[in-house]
């Protein structure tokens, strides 16, 4: 790190748990963040102000009126841009050293993979659950840490699948993918605006850990959060022996 950095992230040097050492693994870590509204906006400002080296923001869609009341990634005067363009905007005001890859697109299960293999981390701000499982198991398959977050109304959720570990269960053993799923959109169930700004920080809380080898992190557990009466809930969860995705590679 030369001076400017170590100024920049004096903070994070300051913390024996990370050091020089761990704000250099930042330096040179690439994320993948799949949705750059509600959750995927904290996460990215988060990481790029912290330093990791190279973001990657996948999202098809674009910065509408709605969305400015909770994605705070982006501003008024981007309404009608792609929302990646938009986010990667304010990251590399935040953080020009940051490198922000910009993917306006929607992928599918073979895309996520080509983009997850490049990744060190990958980030789960997606809004339904056909991306949610493509990217369970495409994660699953190339052992890349997985961090999950999802919101809706005034409730939360996060959570972590390191499948670099062997005992890591995986999202679908949380959620089997055969049950009734319900799309819950916030455009129908409304969002309380600060409640992705909590979640989305906690993943990218998450995110730093495990790039930066801090070993205590949320993989064996659910951390759910009532925002409304502002209750935290901690849940351990474990591999299912009938999951489909966890037992696949024992089959392959």
């Amino acid at each position: 790190m030369n001076d400017s950095q170590l100024l920049r992230y004096s903070r994070h040097v300051l913390l024996p748990e990370i050091g020089i050492e761990g704000q250099q693994k930042l330096l040179d870590a690439r994320a993948l963040i799949i949705g750059a509204g509600g959750l995927g906006s904290p996460v990215a400002l988060f990481l790029a102000a912290s330093g990791v080296g190279t973001i990657t923001l996948c999202d098809d869609d674009t910065v509408d009126l709605t969305n400015l009341q909770r994605q705070i990634a982006h501003r008024t005067s981007g309404i009608g841009k792609a929302k990646v363009v938009s986010a990667q905007a304010t990251l590399s005001d935040i953080n020009p050293e940051v490198k922000v890859i910009a993917l306006q697109e929607r992928a599918d299960e073979a895309r996520l993979s080509q983009l997850a293999t490049e990744a060190d981390v990958v980030l789960d701000c997606s809004d339904n659950f056909p991306t949610r499982y493509a990217l369970n198991r495409v994660c699953q398959l190339l052992r890349k840490p997985l961090v999950s977050g999802a919101a809706t109304r005034f409730d939360g959720q996060v959570s972590v699948f390191d499948f670099r570990r062997d005992d890591s269960p995986c999202y679908q053993c949380l959620y089997p993918e055969q049950m009734e799923s319900e799309e819950t959109r916030c455009a129908v169930l409304g969002i309380f605006a600060p409640l992705v700004g909590i979640i989305g920080s906690m993943q990218a809380a998450e995110a730093l850990k495990l790039l930066t080898g801090i070993d205590s992190t949320l993989c064996g557990r659910l951390l759910t959060l009532n925002a409304l009466n502002m209750e935290l809930r901690t849940v351990k969860l474990h591999k299912d022996p009938s999951c489909a995705v966890c037992n696949s590679s024992k089959t392959d």
